[in-house]
């Protein structure tokens, strides 16, 4: 188990990269459209609809990522009533199998919009790119999350000693 979980670890690198990637192709369209915008009175006209995919694409590329190192935003209001550790133990596996399963609904929702976009031939303003791609690649990733928090969930309450670092 150790050695799929070290594979997973290392196969989680690649949609980091590609979010990085991502992200510097909107620096850089960004910085062009502000330069070509200022100096040239010449906007990229296809900047609003780039940077609304890039967003996508970099959003739901590291949702996975960070819900499955628990690398995302934590508030801790409940962390003075759970002080052993089996209690602890049992907040946090139950949570990630209830945002694991409430994940699905919204996932399931971006597909009907995904499938009812493809029908209708929805198409993005400028560079005339079909609409169900992107929402495609966005219900995809919404699944792969609500998968990988149900996994860590119940890694959490059946064997929490593989979620803790290795010394590799």
């Amino acid at each position: 188990m150790h050695s799929a979980l070290k594979l997973i670890r290392q196969l989680s690198k690649l949609p980091i990269a590609l979010a990085s990637i991502v992200l510097f192709a909107l620096m850089v369209m960004t910085f062009t459209d502000v330069l070509l915008r200022s100096a040239l009175n010449a906007p990229i006209e296809a900047a609003t609809e780039l940077t609304r995919w890039f967003m996508a694409i970099i959003v739901f590329l590291m949702l996975p990522i960070i819900s499955g190192q628990e690398d995302h935003i934590v508030v801790d209001l409940t962390d003075s009533f759970f002080t052993n550790k089996w209690a602890v133990r049992l907040r946090d596996g139950i949570i990630n199998l209830a945002c694991g399963a409430m994940l699905v609904w919204p996932a399931r929702q971006v597909v009907v919009l995904a499938e009812r976009a493809r029908s209708y031939g929805d198409v993005t303003e400028f560079l005339a790119l079909p609409q169900f791609y992107i929402e495609w690649f966005i219900a995809i990733m919404t699944f792969l999350t609500a998968a990988v928090l149900v996994v860590r969930g119940l890694i959490i309450l059946i064997a929490p000693q593989l979620l803790e670092p290795s010394n590799d």
